[in-house]
């Protein structure tokens, strides 16, 4: 990682993009990779796509997504405390005297997860923190000073905590799920442009919004696109840290390479071909199983329109939906090396049935 991809990674991780408010987060996104690309479309819930050799016939796609998960402002008492909802998978158990920063109209309002001190809280009879009992504090003494400082209901709260480095292997943050992906497809386009690679086809760089509220930005774009080859990339559960359950959960691990899934929504003729690129190119990776949908926008992609022939690429994640995700840097290194070799392989027209 150099110190532009470096600078590109602080910048668009620490940058807050909750769920439909991914505006600025894309914009930094689209920044960076328009040198890259031949050109850019945006769709209207803001999900944005560089377009590399627009005149290829057979279309290929590239993906993550942008947002994160976050809190609405739902309802605020009199005495000017602020109790919420979920905007995505936000976690309730976590949320006691966390920092946040609330998007008001009149700017940003810092505020905290407020908690009752251990002194005073019944050993036997402790509540757990639930999203009846968590509220956040501004500092403000009355529900109409909440409104002066621009809080009002359906405002957003996202919490405070930044990008860091944790040894010299882990990066690890709030959003890593998935601005890490973008950030992945932003390093493949440049990697392309940068080698000089001309590409026989059309490859669309997509950066989605709004999946961790069911994978609707990738629904409608997949739509508007009707790519014939979509590869995708989010995160998955790293199960080596206490309390995951191996025969449950898989045997993933953070630094042993990108995990590859097996389900009904990755077609398994172009799996085939990332295992077979992985293998040649001595790319280490995993192996996941899923029950039914793999969860992520590989399932909006591969089920559109009359089908859409998708494989899944994912990075290994410890502690999800926290303020300290963590991943390997190597794995991040090995999924965009994965994507990039992949891509330049692909033959224009390629007939992924099963059945010919």
């Amino acid at each position: 990682m150099d110190k532009k991809s470096k600078k590109f990674l602080f910048d668009y991780l620490n940058n807050a993009s909750p769920t439909g408010f991914e505006q600025s987060g894309q914009q930094i996104w689209l920044d960076y990779i328009k040198p890259y690309i031949n050109d850019y479309t945006v769709d209207v819930y803001g999900t944005v796509v560089g377009i590399i050799n627009p005149k290829g016939t057979y279309k290929v796609v590239i993906e993550a997504h942008a947002d994160e998960i976050s809190w609405f402002v739902n309802y605020i008492t009199d005495d000017g405390y602020i109790y919420v909802r979920r905007n995505g998978g936000s976690d309730h158990q976590i949320a006691p005297s966390m920092r946040v920063n609330i998007y008001g109209a009149k700017g940003v309002v810092q505020g905290v997860f407020g908690w009752p001190a251990i002194h005073v809280r019944d050993a036997g009879k402790e509540e757990a923190p639930t999203l009846k009992n968590i509220f956040i504090d501004i500092g403000a003494e009355s529900k109409k000073e909440v409104e002066e400082m621009g809080v009002h209901v359906g405002t957003v709260a996202v919490f405070q905590d930044e990008l860091m480095e944790l040894n010299k292997n882990y990066l690890t943050g709030r959003a890593l799920d998935n601005r890490m992906g973008g950030y992945m497809i932003a390093e493949v386009a440049r990697r392309l442009h940068e080698n000089k690679k001309k590409l026989p086809f059309c490859l669309y760089v997509v950066n989605a919004v709004q999946e961790e509220i069911g994978l609707r930005g990738a629904e409608m774009i997949s739509r508007r696109l009707k790519p014939d080859l979509a590869i995708c990339t989010d995160v998955t559960h790293d199960t080596q840290s206490p309390m995951y359950n191996k025969k449950e959960s898989g045997n993933m691990k953070c630094g042993a390479g990108p995990v590859l899934c097996y389900g009904p929504a990755v077609q398994n003729n172009v799996l085939k071909m990332i295992i077979d690129v992985a293998q040649k190119k001595k790319i280490p990776f995993q192996r996941q199983a899923v029950s039914r949908s793999t969860g992520t926008d590989t399932d909006s992609f591969a089920y559109s329109a009359e089908g859409v022939a998708s494989a899944l690429i994912s990075l290994p994640l410890k502690y999800m939906h926290t303020t300290v995700e963590t991943v390997h840097k190597d794995d991040v290194e090995n999924v965009i090396n994965l994507i990039y070799d992949v891509l330049l392989q692909v033959k224009p027209d390629h007939d992924f049935r099963y059945i010919k």
